[in-house]
């Protein structure tokens, strides 16, 4: 088939790669988000699924807005029979998804209809999940709501960041999303409506949903911290300030402290929660870079009645 890929992030470049390394399809072009600004300077960067086509000698279209008549005419001239998408960022208006005969096919990292929306692998993280996956399936005008082509499942596992976990399921994916356009062009694959069971929705997650309350047990503090890493990232406040929580533990032999109470020792720092005990193992002050807590301890000289997130 002819295809054009769609996709923004970095964690849409191993679909597009495999997808460029298929013998049997042609990736014409890939439609991305507009560069936008980024580090100190402020200059416009393109994004890495642009970089990445661009190093393969491929057309990149960046509409302002998937539905700007010039973004259009472009596609019904390119004339894919089938538009595969991870990570766009953006609404696709029914005047898109009408153009490709095969329509346009989403690769998205849950196992629907659980976690519908932005975010699927934090929710999945800080709901304490125990599997998670991706899924490919039709795009129509509902969230996240076509027709499944295929599935595969990963194991969350009791250390995985949000990052860790996507990082993952943007491989596993990849192969999932190339072996479905395989299907459609052969006829072999047919899409499945999802089961009206089970729908569960991930919205995208603030920084303030990313705050750690310390009257919740111990076991919710990690999940929320494991989470948000790397983003938005969880924090708490300290002495007034924004403190972010890189990396915790839960410590389930401290019982002793109440919420949100901080003790440092020679080599370790615990708060308390609302059941036992979570050891900060790396933090991060405003203005400083990450560093371990046992050293940010040191530095603040943590007195014997202070607590966090008050």
């Amino acid at each position: 088939m002819k295809l054009v890929f769609a996709g923004t992030p970095e964690v849409a470049v191993p679909a597009l790669d495999a997808l460029l390394a298929s013998e049997r399809h042609e990736v014409a072009a890939v439609v991305t988000r507009p560069d936008a600004p980024a580090g100190r300077g402020r200059r416009l960067v393109a994004s890495p699924v642009a970089e990445r086509a661009q190093e393969a000698g491929i057309e990149v279209l960046r509409p302002v807005k998937p539905r700007d008549p010039e973004f259009l005419e472009r596609l019904r001239e390119i004339a894919p029979d089938c538009c595969p998408v991870v990570a766009y960022g953006a609404l696709l208006p029914r005047a898109a998804l009408d153009l490709p005969d095969r329509g346009w096919v989403n690769l998205h990292f849950s196992l629907l209809p659980a976690w519908r929306g932005a975010a699927p692998v934090q929710h999945a993280v800080m709901a304490g999940d125990e599997i998670t996956g991706a899924s490919t399936f039709l795009i129509e005008e509902g969230l996240d709501s076509g027709p499944v082509y295929g599935t595969v499942t990963e194991e969350i596992r009791p250390t995985d960041t949000s990052g860790d976990l996507l990082t993952r399921l943007a491989f596993a994916g990849a192969g999932l999303l190339a072996a479905t356009m395989d299907g459609i062009e052969d006829g072999t694959l047919k899409a499945v409506p999802q089961p009206a069971d089970g729908i569960t929705l991930a919205p995208k997650v603030s920084v303030e949903d990313a705050r750690v309350d310390w009257s919740a047990p111990a076991l919710r503090v990690d999940r929320i911290v494991r989470g948000c890493t790397p983003a938005p990232g969880a924090w708490t406040t300290f002495r007034g300030e924004r403190l972010k929580l890189v990396q915790v533990r839960p410590a389930p032999d401290r019982t002793d402290l109440a919420p949100g109470r901080l003790v440092a020792g020679k080599n370790n720092v615990y708060v308390g929660t609302g059941s036992h005990a979570v050891e900060l193992l790396w933090v991060q002050a405003q203005g400083k870079k990450p560093m371990r807590a046992a050293d940010w301890a040191r530095g603040v000289r943590i007195g014997a009645e202070e607590t966090v997130g008050g």
